[in-house]
């Protein structure tokens, strides 16, 4: 569904990437890891389109989408979450997943759903129906006529759930990056490692897990050899 080959990203002298191929099945999960300073907000920004590589391909559905815009990928399937969200306070959370369901079917009524709230009234019954779905499938009927801003924080169980979900009712293959590498491990059918804008492993969570290099990127070298000890 989605891959990246043999992509290569240089900041003036510096190599923030060299040489990394990843790939994303439909219906799966990936986890992508690794320190700090590994390269991975990087990488995500080549497959979605914000940055270009030196080198390399990014390949989506099939097709080389190097050279697309953000926006044309998205309109090929591409969906990127960020760290940090950027929210209507005023509207429900039903209303965001409308929102969201009209940038794809309906981008010309943003405006009036925006501006002055009319394209609120009588939505499409096919727009009503995948909506509701929606809201089901991501398990938020409970809290759907509530504003965002009295929403808690999200808990991570509650998130795995959800990507397992829907994964395997929608078939979406996610590419996932997250600090909680136990998170990832127990979410992801493969995982990839970087360190300093390598690839330094590639592999299911039980072998990452054992990985010695994996290890020494994230204890040190000492850290892994004890690890390996135990």
């Amino acid at each position: 569904m989605l891959a990246g080959r043999s992509i290569s990203v240089r900041f003036g002298g510096l190599a923030a990437l060299e040489d990394v191929d990843i790939e994303v099945p439909s219906g799966t999960i990936v986890g992508l890891v690794g320190p700090n300073g590994a390269g991975k907000t990087t990488l995500f920004g080549v497959l979605s389109g914000l940055l270009r590589p030196a080198a390399g391909r990014v390949e989506l559905m099939g097709a080389d989408v190097t050279n697309r815009s953000p926006q044309a990928r998205a309109r090929m399937g591409m969906a990127r979450t960020f760290q940090h969200l950027e929210l209507f306070h005023d509207l429900t959370v039903r209303q965001h997943v409308v929102l969201a369901y009209r940038v794809r079917h309906a981008y010309k009524r943003l405006w009036s759903d925006l501006i002055d709230l009319r394209g609120w009234r009588r939505p499409p019954a096919e727009e009503d129906e995948r909506v509701d779905g929606l809201v089901s499938l991501l398990g938020l009927e409970g809290v759907a006529q509530i504003p965002v801003a009295g929403l808690d924080t999200r808990e991570t169980e509650q998130l795995a759930q959800v990507l397992r979900t829907v994964v395997e009712t929608e078939g979406v293959g996610i590419l996932l990056v997250e600090h909680d590498v136990g998170m990832v491990l127990g979410l992801s059918s493969m995982v990839t490692v970087l360190d300093f804008g390598r690839c330094i492993a590639v592999g299911t969570p039980d072998e990452i897990r054992v990985d010695e290099h994996v290890r020494a990127a994230y204890l040190g070298d000492a850290g892994a050899t004890n690890g390996s000890a135990a």
